[in-house]
C-alpha cells in the first residue's frame, strides 16, 4: 500500500479493534483478516460518499453532510445502513440541541449572576457625604 493509499484508509489498529467488539475475548484476528476488513472499509466508504458528493456536486453544494449520506445509503440499497444512520442522526441533532440549549442557559444564569453582583455591590458601596450624618 502507498502512502496515498493510506491516507484513503482508516488506522488498522481501529479496524482491529472494532472486529474485536463483536468477536469473543479469546477470538485472534489475523494480520491478513485485519487488512481486508480495511480495505472493504474502504471502499464501502469511498463507494456511498461518492454517490453523496454527486448529489452535492448536482445540487451545486460543496459540503457534503449526514442528510446526504443517509440518501446516498438509501440510493445504492442499503436501506438497513440508511435506517441506522437516519436513527443516529436524529439522536446526533437532538443531543447537539440539547448542548446548545444548556450553553445558552449557563451563559444566561453567569450573565444574570454578574448583573446581580454588580447591582449588590453597587448598592453596598457608599459615597463619603452618605457617611458623613
Amino acid at each position: 500500500m502507498d502512502n496515498n493509499e493510506q491516507d484513503r484508509t482508516l488506522p488498522i489498529a481501529n479496524v482491529g479493534r472494532i472486529m474485536k467488539q463483536i468477536l469473543p475475548p479469546s477470538a485472534k484476528i489475523s494480520k491478513e483478516g485485519k487488512q481486508l476488513m480495511q480495505e472493504c472499509v474502504t471502499e464501502f466508504l469511498s463507494f456511498v460518499t461518492s454517490e453523496a458528493s454527486d448529489k452535492c456536486h448536482k445540487e451545486n453544494r460543496k459540503t457534503v453532510n449526514g442528510d446526504d449520506i443517509f440518501w446516498a445509503l438509501g440510493s445504492l440499497g442499503f436501506d438497513n445502513y440508511a435506517e441506522a444512520i437516519g436513527m443516529y442522526l436524529h439522536k446526533f441533532r437532538q443531543n447537539e440541541r440539547e448542548k446548545m440549549n444548556q450553553h445558552k442557559y449557563h451563559s444566561f444564569n453567569e450573565e444574570s449572576a454578574t448583573k446581580t453582583r454588580g447591582q449588590h455591590e453597587n448598592q453596598t458601596k457608599t459615597s463619603p457625604s452618605d457617611q458623613s450624618g
